[in-house]
């Protein structure tokens, strides 16, 4: 039995000669443009409908000098071996690609490892997408200053540093930190330390945060004291051990990210250290695994949905030629298990080895 072929589908000057009409104006209809008569549209579109007609988006966007792309581009300069498996990472992309896909683009995804001189320069010059958004600032701030200054549709993940040029959407770093450093001192800590990188913009205010609430805190505690660590799970867990060897004293750690927090637990307690009862820990971010660890993670909530529907809808609107301002993000402090008092701790435990053994 032979097969039915398909008719071949018909070109434009087809549907133009059909309906009597000039080639543009089929263009116009099919684009639903009102600058041709509803009645005349409505024809059109059913005569190319009949006839099979396949819509030539690169030819159509060449004419139109768009893409119909948007570029989400990932730098990690800072961490080269850092992927893009990180919760955080996983959790924003996944909104980015549903907002994204819902106003008709399609997602270009770019990790760029090792950001050299001018990368960003050329990643507009090659004119793949019709906008860019960048998750995090990380160590190319300069970058981004430099193409703001020429190139409207960007628009980036981070925190907002004053007299900046180009648009960001981010969360209140300062603010979120100072809440939760507020919450252990309210709990009775006194030795917060704070484990991360503040050479990037988000961690730097967040470190800012942490610094302005012990300063504002009770006169008995500690100055503070930052522990250096790059974004990995090793390498958060290698820095708060070393710093446990070299006699390092404390009874919080405050967490850069979620990643670092639940990477400072493990390592407590490899060290023989409960939490919280020895030392609480939080972190940043509010990720999926936060509320489901041993203990659950107190943090600070970012709302990665509500970011990403800002980033697509001032990148759109920067697409159109608008001006736009960045836009800060309220931040929630989450309590969980993880950063409960001193003396709650000891009280549970003590009510955990009194309680009767079951029959």
């Amino acid at each position: 039995m032979s097969k039915r072929r398909r008719p071949t589908p018909a070109k434009m000057a087809d549907i133009a000669r059909i309906t009597g009409v000039h080639v543009s104006t089929v263009s116009r209809a099919l684009a639903g443009s009102p600058l041709v008569a509803e009645g005349l549209r409505e024809r059109i579109v059913a005569v190319a409908r009949e006839r099979n007609y396949v819509v030539n988006s690169t030819a159509r966007n060449l004419r139109l000098q768009r893409t119909e792309t948007v570029s989400v581009v990932v730098p990690l300069g800072h961490e080269g071996v850092q992927g893009l498996t990180d919760p955080f990472y996983v959790e924003m992309l996944a909104h980015l690609a549903d907002d994204v896909t819902q106003r008709g683009h399609s997602m270009l995804l770019q990790k760029i490892l090792l950001p050299t001189d001018g990368w960003l320069a050329h990643l507009i010059a090659s004119r793949r997408a019709d906008g860019i958004i960048v998750i995090g600032q990380n160590t190319e701030h300069r970058a981004l200053e430099e193409a703001a200054a020429s190139y409207r549709p960007m628009v980036v993940w981070g925190g907002h540093l004053e007299r900046q040029a180009y648009c960001t959407v981010g969360t209140d770093n300062v603010g979120g930190a100072r809440a939760v450093v507020r919450h252990l001192l309210d709990t009775g800590r006194r030795r917060i330390v704070f484990l991360g990188n503040p050479s990037m913009p988000e961690m730097l205010l967040r470190e800012r945060g942490y610094r302005e609430a012990l300063a504002e805190g009770p006169g008995d505690a500690a100055a503070p004291c930052t522990i250096p660590s790059r974004f990995t799970v090793e390498a958060a867990y290698e820095a708060l051990r070393t710093f446990i060897r070299q006699g390092g004293s404390f009874d919080a750690v405050f967490g850069a990210t979620d990643v670092i927090a639940l990477s400072a637990i493990r390592a407590l307690r490899d060290a023989g250290l409960d939490v919280p009862r020895d030392v609480a820990v939080a972190g940043f971010d509010d990720v999926s695994l936060a509320a489901h660890g041993t203990p659950s993670l107190t943090t600070v909530r970012q709302d990665l949905a509500r970011g990403s529907r800002t980033l697509v809808d001032l990148l759109f609107r920067r697409i159109r030629g608008e001006d736009t301002d960045s836009v800060v993000m309220p931040a929630e402090l989450v309590v969980r298990e993880s950063s409960a008092s001193p003396l709650a701790s000891l009280r549970r435990v003590s009510r955990a080895e009194s309680a009767p053994s079951p029959p």
